[in-house]
């Protein structure tokens, strides 16, 4: 299980945009990218993402990638996920499944490459974010779909009071667990 395996080094991340492409214009990419940003663990919006049912409508709604920011202690998760579900994800589930800690060179690879782009034959894909600003500021540079989830583990939940706030004029997609 090469996968599993290849989790513990994952800190080597280097983003590359020519995975999230199809050959053929019949069979287009889409792009799900989950991230739970660098600095706190969002274990339990890792476990949401990588449940039968969010599987199941991320492929009802024709993607053809998860790539899971996973964070600081989120590899477990995904290692027991891989472990669980073996090497075959993608006749599995349907899906490219994929994950990493953090990218030393930022986010910006991964959250582009889930704007649409008909060279590649690839379709507008979503952002599913915690609710941290930084996070937040550079996917609405790229004007790409994005569903904030504030992570209630944090003290003074600073993260739900931007969400609402960014959700109620329209910017950003409030999201919950659950």
């Amino acid at each position: 299980m090469k996968q599993a395996t290849d989790i513990l080094h994952r800190k080597k991340w280097k983003m590359d945009p020519e995975k999230y492409t199809s050959d053929d214009p019949e069979s287009r990419a889409k792009l799900c990218f989950v991230t739970v940003g660098a600095t706190a663990s969002f274990n339990s919006l890792v476990r949401e993402v990588l449940s039968l049912p969010f599987l199941g409508a991320l492929r009802e709604q024709h993607y053809t990638h998860l790539l899971l920011q996973f964070g600081q202690l989120g590899y477990e998760l995904f290692d027991e996920f891989i472990r669980e579900h073996g090497p075959d994800l993608k006749e599995k589930f349907g899906l490219r499944i994929e994950g990493f800690d953090y990218n030393i060179d930022g986010l910006k690879k991964e959250m582009m490459a889930v704007k649409a782009n008909a060279g590649v034959h690839r379709d507008e894909g979503m952002i599913i974010s915690h609710a941290g600003s930084g996070t937040i500021l550079e996917a609405m540079r790229f004007g790409v779909p994005l569903v904030v989830v504030p992570n209630p583990e944090l003290l003074h939940n600073h993260q739900a009071e931007l969400a609402h706030q960014l959700s109620s004029v329209g910017y950003v997609m409030y999201g919950k667990l659950g």
